[in-house]
């Protein structure tokens, strides 16, 4: 599929399919008798894992993202699974993280792939030098995505990693963590080719001063997200009516 529509599907199906969860199984199926906790908690499990997986081998860094998109819906079902009201507002403030970051790094596929021609990682090689700005915007969004602090893909899992605990689902929290270890090797392959090594082509990439604009607009609260919290406090101090009527 093209490169914006990816993006667009990875973020709104991912928005879409969590209401429909919690209105399913926070108002419908918290009274019966299946453990729906247990069987959330290894759908959230194999999920992540599933996508971490797929990750690993691909070269081209479209696919690679949309294979990290699945993982990302395995790590927001840790909030599902909590059932609860905090639980909810995990999801919201990680969907929220998630957006900024994701659709970051998908326009940046989009601006590389313009200029280069091609999505794969060979294409990313001495971007830091042939365009300084699109390769440290990458770097930011590659790493909060990782969940590495003080970005707001750390935020997102820290809060939700700990309602998990909180939960006592220490087992579940431990792949979690485990799963964005993995995740990092497969990101780091890009941050390498940029930073590191160099391409054939030196030529200096050129864009828009709105495409420019609109990077600045995904990468600042990326960056904010991860320092500034209040907007998650605000989010717990709300009603849960506020959220789902």
């Amino acid at each position: 599929a093209p490169i914006p529509i990816t993006a667009f599907l990875s973020v709104a199906s991912k928005a879409a399919g969590f209401a429909l969860f919690i209105r399913l199984f926070y108002f419908s199926f918290r009274g019966t008798n299946v453990n729906w906790t247990i069987l959330l908690s290894i759908v959230s499990a194999l999920t992540m894992t599933f996508g971490n997986l797929a990750a690993l081998p691909q070269q081209n860094v479209k696919r690679l993202l949309a294979y990290s998109s699945i993982a990302h819906g395995g790590y927001l079902l840790m909030g599902v699974v909590l059932l609860s009201g905090d639980g909810i507002k995990a999801i919201l403030f990680y969907l929220t993280i998630y957006m900024f970051m994701n659709l970051g790094a998908f326009f940046v596929v989009i601006l590389v792939a313009k200029e280069v021609g091609s999505e794969n990682i060979d294409g990313y090689k001495g971007l830091i030098s042939r365009a300084p700005f699109v390769a440290v915007a990458m770097v930011i969004f590659l790493f909060s995505l990782t969940g590495m602090p003080p970005l707001a893909g750390f935020a997102g899992k820290w809060v939700l990693f700990a309602a998990v605990v909180e939960k006592k689902l220490y087992w579940l929290a431990i792949i979690g963590v485990l799963n964005s270890v993995v995740s990092l090797y497969y990101y780091v392959r890009i941050v390498k080719a940029m930073l590191f090594e160099t391409s054939e082509d030196a030529e200096t990439l050129s864009f828009s001063r709105g495409s420019m604009a609109l990077l600045m607009a995904f990468v600042v609260p990326t960056i904010l997200l991860g320092v500034y919290w209040k907007p998650y406090d605000f989010l717990k101090d709300l009603p849960l009516d506020r959220f789902i009527g």
